[in-house]
C-alpha cells in the first residue's frame, strides 16, 4: 500500500509542478481590468435590482457571485495571460578573475584623479 501511495504522490507531484504557475505584466494587466469590470457590474446589477425588490440581501448575493466568477476567471493564470512573455538578457560568463567595474565607479574614479 505504501509503495503504491508513493508512486501515486510522485505523480500526482509531477503533475502539479508541470502546471504554469506565471502571468505576464501584459496578461497582470488584463486580468485586472477583467476583475473590476467584472465586480463593477455584478455591483450595479445588484444594487439596481435590491432596490427594485428593497431586499438588500440580494445585492450581497449578486456581488459575492460576481466576486466568485470573476476570480474564478482571472485567479488561474489561464493561457489568456501567458502571451507575452518576458525575453530575459542571457547570463555574461565571467572570463577574468578581475571584477567587472560598473560604469559608475569609473567616473567617481577619474573624477577624484
Amino acid at each position: 500500500f505504501r509503495l503504491l501511495l508513493c508512486i501515486s504522490s510522485g505523480k500526482m507531484l509531477s503533475m502539479f509542478k508541470s502546471i504554469p504557475t506565471h502571468m505576464d505584466y501584459k496578461g497582470q494587466k488584463l486580468a485586472e481590468q477583467i476583475f473590476q469590470g467584472i465586480i463593477l457590474i455584478s455591483a450595479t446589477i445588484g444594487f439596481v435590482y435590491g432596490l427594485i425588490i428593497e431586499q438588500f440581501g440580494w445585492t450581497v448575493y449578486i456581488v459575492l457571485a460576481g466576486f466568485v466568477i470573476s476570480c474564478v476567471l482571472t485567479l488561474p493564470p489561464w493561457p489568456m495571460y501567458r502571451q507575452n512573455p518576458l525575453s530575459w538578457q542571457p547570463v555574461i560568463p565571467e572570463s577574468s578573475a578581475e571584477p567587472i567595474q560598473k560604469p559608475q565607479e569609473s567616473l567617481k574614479k577619474k573624477k577624484h584623479k
